[in-house]
């Protein structure tokens, strides 16, 4: 009985790619219009109260403990050992999340998992 690697199906694909460049577009739009902007940060700091102070609190919150990286290694490592599209999914926008938003260590380990994950052998069906 030969074992086939994991790969996602055509429907499986295009929803990792709808995943992949949301969050990634949506990271880049936190990074480069919210952070990195100073007249934003000034008006948060100041105390305006928008959901736009409200996310970059917590996305800066996040930053600081490597939550980024952590959900997606930790995603990664469970799609290894278990795979399924859902912890894909996770891992990946974790992962996106990371990367743009300075999480790179743990989130560059998790891509490397995800792309271990798909050389492994998936389960034989009953």
């Amino acid at each position: 009985m030969t074992r086939r690697p994991f790969l996602p199906t055509a429907r499986h694909t295009n929803a990792v790619l709808i995943v992949g460049f949301v969050s990634l577009g949506y990271a880049l739009y936190l990074r480069y219009l919210v952070i990195e902007q100073a007249a934003v940060g000034l008006a948060c700091e100041a105390g305006l109260t928008t959901w736009l102070c409200f996310t970059r609190r917590i996305v800066l919150a996040f930053f600081s403990y490597s939550v980024f990286g952590a959900v997606a290694l930790g995603a990664a490592v469970l799609h290894l050992l278990r795979p399924s599209l859902t912890l894909l999914l996770i891992s990946l926008a974790a992962a996106g999340f990371g990367i743009v938003l300075y999480n790179v260590g743990l989130s560059s380990l998790a891509v490397a998992l995800l792309i271990l994950a798909l050389a492994r052998p998936q389960a034989a069906k009953d």
